[in-house]
This record gives structure tokens, sequence and C-alpha cells, in this order.
């Protein structure tokens, strides 16, 4: 991973949609984290190719709460 990318993941995007999961779904940091992590938005997250770093944190978090809902992933409406 290109190092800009990585500092625009790990000090911006991951930890405020890993806080907006542990929030809305009352859970504790290092479990929304694992739950995030594991899931197939944070995999196309990790790739830089896939764009989603263009996203909010709260589109992202929407993402993520909707893959858990349907298994599916919904992209926002631009």
């Amino acid at each position: 991973m290109d190092e800009k990318f990585n500092t625009v993941l790990s000090v911006a995007l991951i930890p405020k949609t890993v806080a907006l999961i542990a929030k809305e779904e009352g859970l504790d940091e290092l479990s929304a984290m694992n739950l995030f992590y594991r899931s197939k938005v944070y995999a196309l997250l990790s790739r830089e190719e896939t764009k989603l770093w263009h996203y909010s944190p709260l589109a992202l978090c929407q993402m993520w709460k909707k893959e858990q809902e349907t298994g599916e992933i919904v992209f926002p409406e631009e």
C-alpha cells in the first residue's frame, strides 16, 4: 500500500468509520473494529483502485450496515 493512501485509511477513514459502527451498534471499539476488518466493505476499501476512500466515514458505515443486513454491498448514490 502506498504510504499516503495508508495514512488516509489509518488516520482518517478507518477510525472514524469504526467509531460510528461502535456507536450505532452499541459495541466497544475493538469489537466494531474486528467486525469492520472482516467485512467486504473493508476488503474493498483497503484496495486503492476501488476508490472507496472517496466516501465519508458515514457512507462507509452505512455500506457496512447494509452488508451486515443483506450480505450485499450497496454503493451510495452520487
